[in-house]
């Protein structure tokens, strides 16, 4: 889950919200504030830095490994204008820190703009492996470095672009769980075997090995109908996992016109994500499709 994610169509949260939002500009953005970084939370960046990086080279796509080597993020948590100079120099997109949790119509907004919004504080001690609200390493680690990747930048800034358009048609779910599937919790299939690029599960120390490895979820062919029916769930490991051929393939699929999408799909029942449906690929645990 991202704090930038519209996964969540009210905007709110269930628990209390950690950042402080009495500071922030109309569109939810404060100051990074990384003077007042301690020296202990730049320990516990690092700390989440190296056991990430450990798992990369076994499940994480090459484009994502590469882009974060580009970043050098590893000495602590990164001051969010000079990773935009970065940024900004390979794909023109650049940061913005925000408290937490956005509403849709400025996470849209921040998107198509080519601004990502980053979490501006750091998880606790005790949640190392599992925080309820994304932080600044679920938000940086996890997403940023494909912003580094120019077809992936270019999926996002036309993912935000659809945000009015998903708002006049009924169609907030939908495009949620686009971003759900295909941001946070995406596979795509590589001469090596299945690698993972969501932030979800490459910021989760666990679901980085479980959705490679486990034979549990189902890993399906992406099909953008398919993704836009299926439900999720926010409080354990994906049930079903959708893979790319490639982020050409998913860019093209938003590139099409999604009204008569939205209206197509209102007539149709949501799918299980537990339950594998006719006309699926369906990829066997760290291997291509038979």
């Amino acid at each position: 889950m991202s704090s930038s994610a519209p996964v969540n169509t009210t905007g709110k949260s269930d628990t209390p919200l950690r950042g402080d939002y009495s500071a922030m500009a109309a569109d939810y953005t404060v100051p990074q504030g990384w003077e007042k970084i301690t020296a202990e939370e730049h320990a516990r960046w690092r700390t989440l830095y190296e056991r990430q990086s450990a798992l990369l080279p076994r499940y994480a796509a090459p484009e994502f490994m590469e882009s974060l080597a580009r970043l050098d993020a590893r000495d602590g948590v990164p001051h969010f204008d000079r990773a935009s100079e970065v940024l900004h120099k390979a794909t023109g997109w650049t940061l913005v820190a925000v408290p937490g949790l956005l509403p849709n119509d400025v996470f849209f907004n921040h998107l198509a703009e080519k601004r990502f919004p980053v979490t501006n504080w750091i998880r606790r001690a005790d949640e190392m492996d599992y925080l309820v609200e994304p932080d600044v390493f679920h938000d940086f680690f996890g997403h940023v470095p494909l912003l580094m990747h120019p077809v992936f930048a270019d999926y996002l800034q036309a993912y935000g672009r659809k945000g009015a358009e998903a708002e006049a048609h009924g169609g907030l779910e939908r495009l949620a769980r686009l971003y759900w599937y295909m941001v946070e919790f995406g596979l795509i299939n590589t001469p090596q075997g299945l690698r993972a690029y969501g932030a979800g599960m490459l910021s989760s120390r666990g679901e980085t090995q479980y959705c490679i490895e486990s034979p549990e979820p189902n890993r399906v062919g992406f099909n953008l109908e398919r993704v836009m029916r299926t439900g999720y769930r926010i409080d354990d490991y994906q049930e079903t996992y959708f893979v790319l051929d490639s982020f050409e393939q998913l860019f093209q699929a938003t590139a099409q016109d999604f009204a008569p999408l939205y209206a197509k799909l209102a007539a149709l029942p949501d799918l299980p994500a537990d339950q594998i449906q006719p006309g699926d690929t369906v990829f066997t645990a760290g291997r291509k499709a038979a």
